[in-house]
């Protein structure tokens, strides 16, 4: 069986927007993926799709969506980007584990600022997931 991750931002619209494509991108089919928002801000800004796109990373696909848009049971992590206190949002039938994990957001602060958050969340898929993934 394939594992699975949840990537939870407050908007879902740049961080764990990043995350998923970017985690897609280094994974492939071995690891089922997808993001959410606390409070979707219901778009992608230009930002997160053009430095995706800039290291090519797709972005096909990819909406900003809450998480009471996702089946939350099915998955086996979920990343929580933005260190909010998502206990309250998780059924207590989630039997995956759930690992905090402050990103800064750059919603309005410039292509630069996106960048680092994006090299940020690569780092993060790149190195540390393998880690959680495996330490399951």
């Amino acid at each position: 069986m394939r594992k699975s991750v949840l990537f939870v931002c407050f908007g879902n619209a740049c961080r764990s927007i990043m995350a998923e494509a970017l985690a897609r991108h280094y994974w492939g089919e071995k690891l089922e993926v997808a993001s959410a928002g606390v409070s979707a801000l219901g778009y992608v800004p230009e930002e997160t799709i053009h430095v995706l796109e800039e290291i090519g990373v797709s972005t096909e696909g990819l909406y900003s969506k809450g998480l009471n848009e996702v089946d939350i049971d099915g998955f086996h992590l979920i990343l929580d980007l933005v260190l909010y206190p998502l206990e309250d949002m998780i059924p207590p039938s989630f039997e995956g584990k759930l690992i905090p994990w402050h990103v800064r957001d750059p919603f309005q602060g410039g292509l630069d600022s996106f960048r680092e958050t994006r090299n940020t969340i690569e780092w993060l898929v790149t190195e540390k997931l393998s880690e959680w993934i495996d330490g399951e």
